[in-house]
């Protein structure tokens, strides 16, 4: 690709936040389209029809401009938003998070079971520890000790209920899972950041932890 079609496509992939008029990459945008009853509705896939309104992906923002009728000034057209606009982009953010990693088990990039955990972060072939959040607080020390040790320690991620992982990924019990680094791991993290603006990726009380 020449260093103008490189330009050219980078500027297709930016978009200007209806808040505060910034320019900035899609990865770091919800975007919304109005639907058939007037309302805004999140296009987390960003494939539905109709102009899309762009917003930060943080609470904050999607707040604001749900809160002060951004969608229908950018729109130039009436949409409403809902006050809980922002709740609904973290609940769906949190969807595709266990389908990625329902399909992320079925392409061989993720991995359970303390073991075999453990062993692909001492390898550095971690990119995220998806820890169960209601898993025994000692296993999940070891796991984080080993962080130190590891040439490429992962990030953390505990968002889910042992039950809602197992569904996700048909097993039960599941509480330790590695998702392994490459491209997969590259596209979930993607939606992981944007969550990260509407919610912990983890529970504070887990920073304490020695």
């Amino acid at each position: 690709m020449s260093p103008a079609s490189a330009t050219l496509a980078a500027a297709a992939r930016e978009r200007r936040d209806i808040v505060t008029g910034e320019v900035m990459d899609e990865a770091r945008l919800i975007r919304f389209v109005p639907g058939p009853d007037g309302q805004a509705v999140p296009d987390l896939a960003r494939k539905l029809p109709g102009r899309g309104l762009w917003v930060a992906a943080d609470r904050a923002s999607v707040e604001t401009a749900a809160r002060k009728g951004l969608f229908s000034r950018a729109a130039k057209a009436k949409v409403a938003a809902s006050a809980d606009l922002a709740d609904e982009v973290e609940t769906l953010l949190k969807r595709r998070l266990l389908s990625g990693l329902g399909l992320a088990r079925k392409g061989g990039d993720l991995i359970s079971g303390f073991e075999k955990v453990a062993q692909a972060i001492s390898a550095g072939r971690a990119a995220w520890l998806v820890e169960a959040t209601d898993g025994a607080a000692d296993g999940r020390r070891k796991l984080r000790a080993l962080f130190r040790k590891s040439p490429s320690p992962p990030a953390l991620v505990g968002l889910f209920p042992a039950s809602e992982l197992g569904l996700a990924l048909g097993a039960e019990n599941v509480i330790h899972t590695a998702f392994l680094a490459g491209r997969a791991a590259d596209h979930w993290t993607l939606d992981v950041r944007r969550l990260a603006g509407f919610c912990p990726l983890f529970p504070e009380s887990w920073r304490e932890e020695p």
